[in-house]
């Protein structure tokens, strides 16, 4: 055994030293475990191997300086006296094992992470903290738990039995005053240096979003998240002069009459191609509902019967795409019309709050309007979101206990939540006889664990996914055949379509095939059934629905009423958190922190931007983002009254103001 005085460092920081040895250990192990996964899809050769690790180490050793800081100064600052009693030495070994423990669950907690989001931690995982109910309940539901960390702790406790002899013995190792000076000094100096000169981007150097996630480690990750949840798209992204990208996009809206165009804004009347129709609107949006799982998609295995039969009664659009791979991105999306900026969806940004969004425009109308969700409405920040921009929240607090069969620890059962809007339909009749109402419905059943209540389909409930894409069908069929038995069916228009797709990731930059989302208008006494093949972006949902109800309004919507739209202006914007894609006939634009650019064909081939190729398409792609990030951030895109301009400004200059 070597002696302790021949410790490299001072004998007393071997603790530490050797939680950090574990730390880069175990970070390496993770590292190799993920490259081996099918999906990682890491880069041929020795030299993409080589960046991935030498990087990796990078972050490894950087994140043990982070994370070992308590450690150190603790076993610095203890005065000998303090450091020679059993108490001390047993807190010390308590340390070790509490810190090798969490060490060990860290591989795991990434593996399961990696499962999900096809990555290393990123600013969801900071956000997931926030809702440890929901997050770590559906862990529990979903793995073996208890025995996982039970296997853990014994392992961690054999760890720490093997060095338990050396750590007791140095923990107790004397250390003068100016040994321990200089050990505090030279520390605060490795981690200020660690601080200023690592960067999280400094893993991307590859083309291949895995090969860069794979260079990364995890507890790294997991705090330059919570630093960078939201990136300036101006600081981080390519950019044009302002006004040349809001030249761009006010071009792509043919004829558009705007509004105040010198405030650097969006606003244009939007005049109806008829009398306006105040028939209610119901938005589906059902969780993960990838196209990949519908029949009319080509799907073979029967599981969305009630949604095939909507394809050939509705109008179909059928070349949708998400704008994003969470929840709160497709209600963005849906509410907002809004490209997705870069970092956190607006949802739950500040300043988040009156804002121009459909739910302002049906309220204007004259329209009740609601969003009901299946679970509790403070995750994601919903309904502070939803309440604070013209919708009243429903959620499964609304739900009496003595309707609900069944439940998981994401929501109520699909058919609880539309039975509820049913009946929040049914009051609004009631109370309010002849005004139209909006509603948003946000389902959680088609999510991990995949639990459902027994006895609805032939799938038993637990057992993955296409049970729990069966179960939602049938779910959503059962809520249309109730609605059609009520007197408000026949001037209600039905909107299905999905928050994302169910495989939203992977080891490609932004595979667009996951991203592609059914829609569905059905309402048989006022939209003829119809099959559309163009390509559409999910932003553009909530501006064509309007369209089909020939509305009258003002809008600041960036997405574009599909139906009185140029087939030319045919486009969509698809991200993956950093990562925003710009898609245009078969090839995509993607645009990336550090102002990187690039053009990629759908057909595998790919260029730089400063190649020979479609300069414009660049331009156009960077101008969207750019202005949809704004008139965010510079309060362009509040919600104003839907009244003439001049009305308005009379408004804004009386005692009350802007609403």
């Amino acid at each position: 055994m070597t002696p302790l005085r021949k410790f490299p460092i001072p004998a007393r920081l071997l603790p530490a030293a050797a939680a950090a040895a574990l730390l880069v250990l175990l970070a390496a192990l993770t590292r190799i475990a993920l490259a081996v996964r099918a999906d990682a899809g890491v880069p041929e050769g020795l030299a993409g191997y080589f960046q991935i690790f030498a990087r990796g180490l990078m972050f490894d050793l950087a994140a043990a300086v982070f994370a070992l800081t308590p450690f150190v100064l603790w076993l610095a600052l203890a005065p000998d006296w303090l450091a020679r009693t059993r108490l001390h030495r047993a807190l010390v070994l308590s340390a070790f094992f509490a810190s090798a423990f969490g060490l060990l669950v860290l591989p795991v907690a990434e593996w399961l992470f990696w499962d999900e989001f096809g990555g290393r931690f990123n600013f969801i995982a900071v956000d997931y903290l926030l809702y440890t109910h929901e997050v770590l309940g559906n862990i529990w539901e979903s793995y073996p738990v208890g025995r996982i960390l039970a296997a853990l702790a014994l392992l961690a406790l054999a760890i720490t039995a093997l060095l338990a002899r050396r750590l007791w013995r140095a923990s107790a190792a004397p250390l003068g005053w100016r040994t321990a000076g200089a050990v505090i000094l030279a520390y605060g100096v490795a981690l200020a240096g660690t601080y200023r000169l690592v960067d999280s981007d400094y893993k991307s150097h590859s083309a291949q979003d895995a090969a860069n996630e794979l260079a990364g480690d995890g507890l790294y990750e997991f705090f330059a998240a919570n630093r960078r949840n939201e990136l300036s798209f101006e600081r981080y992204y390519a950019t044009l002069p302002l006004e040349e990208a809001l030249a761009l996009v006010r071009g792509s809206f043919q004829g558009a009459e705007w509004i105040e165009p010198q405030l650097g804004g969006v606003e244009r009347h939007m005049r109806g191609h008829g009398a306006e129709r105040k028939l209610n609107v119901v938005v589906v949006t059902v969780e993960s509902l990838g196209a990949e799982f519908l029949g009319a998609y080509g799907n073979a295995g029967g599981l969305t019967p009630n949604l095939d039969r909507l394809a050939r009664e509705s109008l179909w659009f059928s070349n949708v795409y998400a704008t994003g791979n969470r929840t709160v991105r497709g209600l963005e999306a849906l509410a907002l019309a809004l490209p997705p900026t870069p970092g956190q969806s607006i949802v739950r940004r500040p300043s988040n709050d009156a804002l121009f969004s459909l739910g302002s425009v049906f309220e204007d109308k004259g329209y009740g309007v609601l969003f009901a969700y299946g679970g509790y409405g403070y995750f994601d920040n919903m309904n502070a979101f939803f309440d604070a921009n013209d919708y009243r929240s429903v959620d499964r607090r609304a739900i009496p206990a003595s309707r609900i069969e069944f439940e998981n620890v994401w929501g109520v059962a699909d058919e609880h939540l539309f039975d509820q809007v049913l009946e929040e339909f049914d009051r609004e009749r009631l109370e309010h006889p002849g005004r139209p109402l909006f509603a948003h419905v946000m389902t959680t059943s088609n999510h991990r664990p995949y639990t459902y209540p027994g006895g609805r389909i032939d799938i038993a409930s637990g057992t993955g996914r296409d049970g729990a894409v069966k179960y939602t069908d049938y779910a959503l069929g059962r809520f249309l055949e109730r609605a059609r038995a009520r007197p408000w069916f026949a001037d209600t228009v039905f909107v299905v379509t999905a928050d994302h797709g169910a495989n939203a990731r992977g080891g490609a930059q932004i595979p667009v095939e996951n991203y592609r989302i059914p829609l569905f208008v059905y309402a048989p006494a006022h939209v003829a059934p119809r099959h559309v093949d163009r390509l559409m972006s999910q932003i553009d949902i909530a501006p064509t629905v309007l369209g089909l109800l020939d509305f009258d309004y003002y809008s600041k919507f960036l997405g574009r009423d599909l139906l009185h739209s140029p087939p030319a202006s045919d486009r969509a914007f698809v991200a993956n958190y950093q990562t925003l894609g710009y898609l245009k006939g078969n090839e995509m634009v993607v645009l990336q922190p550090k102002r990187t650019t690039q053009i990629r064909s759908l057909l595998g081939e790919a260029r730089a931007a400063g190649q020979p190729g479609k300069p414009e398409l660049m331009r156009e792609a960077i101008a969207f983002y750019q202005v949809a990030s704004h008139v965010f951030r510079n309060g362009l895109y509040r919600d104003e009254e839907q009244v003439p301009p001049a009305m308005r400004y009379a408004r804004r200059d009386s005692p009350h103001g802007q609403r």
